[in-house]
C-alpha cells in the first residue's frame, strides 16, 4: 500500500519530476508571478500533469503541513487512474450503491478522499450528467484529486476481490463493529443508501458485514457519516501500526 501525500514548492515538485515520479495534479496560485512558476508549470505540462489555478485562500487550506507555497501537488494518487490501476495500488476503495441525491454522493465523494482512499466507485444510474455534475461541485472538486467512477458495483466488487481486496459492506445488519476488524489492508468498502441500504446479493457476497454502533431509532446513519466513521477508524489503525 503506498502513501497519499503532498509537494510544496518549484524545488521539491521539479525534484518529483526528475526522478520520474508522477503527479497527480498540479495546484498554482492566481497571481503568482510568473518567474516563479513558470518553469514548473512548463515541466508539469509536458508530463501531463493536470495544472489548476486556485485561489491563495485555497492553496493555504489544502496545505496539511509547513507554509503554503504558490505551487502544491498531489503526489501518491492518480486522478486519471483506471480503476484496475487504482486496485493495484491496494489501498482502500469505496463503492457506493443506492445513493438517491447528488449532494450525498458530493459529500460521500469528498469524505472518501480526505480518508486516502485510492477511488470511489458509484453505483447511481438515476443520476445523468448533470446529476453527476452536482456531485462534483458538491464535493469542492475532491474529483480533481481522486479518481470517481460512475459504474456497476457488482463488477467493481467483481475486480477488487481479483485484485485481493477484502469486502467489507457497511450495513446495520452486521454484527461486527469497525473496531474489531483489520481495516489496513488492501479493501473495499461498501455502503448503501439511506433508504433501501445495500442489496441483499451484494451482502451475501461480502467477506465480513460492518455495524457502525447506533443509539438512536432511526436505523441508519447518513451514509456520509458512516463512511466518515469507517474512514477515521481505518486511518488510526494505520497510525497505530506506524507509531
Amino acid at each position: 500500500m503506498t502513501g497519499i501525500g503532498q509537494l510544496r514548492g518549484a524545488d521539491e515538485i521539479c525534484a518529483a519530476l526528475d526522478a520520474g515520479e508522477r503527479l497527480g495534479t498540479l495546484l498554482v496560485e492566481d497571481g503568482a508571478p510568473e518567474e516563479q512558476v513558470a518553469g514548473t508549470l512548463e515541466r508539469a505540462r509536458a508530463r501531463g500533469v493536470p495544472v489548476r489555478r486556485v485561489s491563495a485562500a485555497v492553496i493555504r487550506r489544502m496545505t496539511s503541513t509547513g507554509a503554503p507555497s504558490p505551487l502544491l501537488a498531489l503526489r501518491g494518487r492518480d486522478p486519471e487512474a483506471s480503476l484496475d490501476d487504482a486496485l493495484e495500488r491496494g489501498g482502500a476503495l469505496w463503492v457506493l450503491t443506492g445513493v438517491a441525491y447528488p449532494t450525498n454522493a458530493g459529500v460521500a465523494i469528498r469524505t472518501a478522499e480526505g480518508s486516502g482512499a485510492e477511488a470511489i466507485v458509484i453505483d447511481a444510474p438515476h443520476l445523468d450528467h448533470a446529476g453527476r455534475r452536482a456531485a462534483t461541485r458538491a464535493s469542492m472538486r475532491a474529483d480533481w484529486y481522486m479518481p470517481v467512477f460512475w459504474s456497476d458495483a457488482r463488477d467493481a466488487i467483481s475486480r477488487g476481490r481479483k485484485a485481493g481486496h477484502a469486502i467489507l459492506a457497511v450495513e446495520n445488519s452486521g454484527d461486527t463493529s469497525p473496531w474489531d476488524v483489520d481495516l489496513t489492508g488492501p479493501v473495499l468498502f461498501v455502503v448503501g443508501g439511506e433508504a433501501q441500504g445495500i442489496p441483499q446479493d451484494v451482502l451475501a457476497d461480502s467477506d465480513r458485514v460492518l455495524r457502525v454502533p447506533m443509539g438512536g431509532f432511526i436505523p441508519s446513519f447518513n451514509l456520509q457519516i458512516a463512511l466518515g466513521v469507517i474512514g477515521v477508524e481505518r486511518l488510526r489503525q494505520i497510525a497505530e501500526r506506524s507509531g
